[in-house]
């Protein structure tokens, strides 16, 4: 019983082995073809867009938070003021 085990592992091994082999080659043959579908191509297009599309709205969140910073800094002044002018 121990003997298959171990005859399972090995070829478990080898088939794993020739997997990532496999896979590997054809990545690399891929990438040396410059193979980008359609399909591939389509996805980036719509990634760039995303990404665009989020840049553009942290832009201007930043741009919010500016003016809410602004808001908030002088109402603590104004507060400030009319304290002093108390005393």
């Amino acid at each position: 019983m121990p003997g298959v085990m171990i005859v399972l592992i090995v070829f478990g091994g080898i088939v794993l082995a020739l997997a990532i082999i496999g896979s590997t080659i054809l990545m690399a043959i891929n990438i040396i073809k410059g193979g980008v579908t359609s399909k591939d191509r389509k996805t980036q297009t719509d990634e760039a867009r995303i990404i665009q599309e989020i840049y553009q709205g942290l832009a201007r969140m930043e741009e919010r938070v500016e003016s809410l910073e602004t808001i908030i800094l002088d109402r603590e002044r104004d507060r400030e003021e009319k304290s002093d002018e108390r005393k």
